[in-house]
């Protein structure tokens, strides 16, 4: 059930950033992005990538999602309170705590990492949450 296959774990590049959301700083609203977004600070709103990109969201463990997260690779070392979908691959640091659903094709967790939500497999790199709703933590917020 739980193997070790380094062709299919390889290291994610998150050294190709073009966008920055850094510690102190807060956006209310949905992103939709291609290319890497790092996020040191806090979003209050759903995070997605343009389809069909190869685009990848790194969240620090200083920063903070309260809303979805629909993103071809993730990696997460942060907090998420929404349900993450990742056609991809997520990758779970020490310091992650997720509350909601993970949708993935390949995970990886470290040790420390947290999910308060189911974790589902996709089959053939389709997801089963065709449109997700914002959270109702996050539409309080943003009230």
């Amino acid at each position: 059930m739980f193997s070790s296959d380094t062709k299919k774990l390889k290291e994610i590049n998150t050294s190709n950033v073009s966008t920055i959301i850094g510690e102190g700083t807060v956006i209310q609203g949905d992103i939709l992005y291609a290319g890497g977004l790092h996020i040191d600070g806090k979003v209050i709103g759903n995070v997605s990538a343009e389809n069909a990109s190869e685009a990848i969201l790194t969240l620090s463990k200083l920063g903070a999602i309260h809303g979805n997260v629909n993103v071809p690779t993730v990696v997460i070392d942060g907090e998420v309170q929404g349900d993450v979908v990742s056609l991809n691959r997520v990758q779970l640091i020490a310091n992650s705590r997720i509350t909601g659903n993970v949708q993935y094709n390949l995970i990886e967790m470290e040790v420390g990492a947290e999910v308060n939500g189911q974790l589902v497999r996709q089959q053939g790199g389709h997801s089963n949450v065709s449109q997700m709703p914002l959270r109702e933590v996050a539409k309080e917020e943003l009230s």
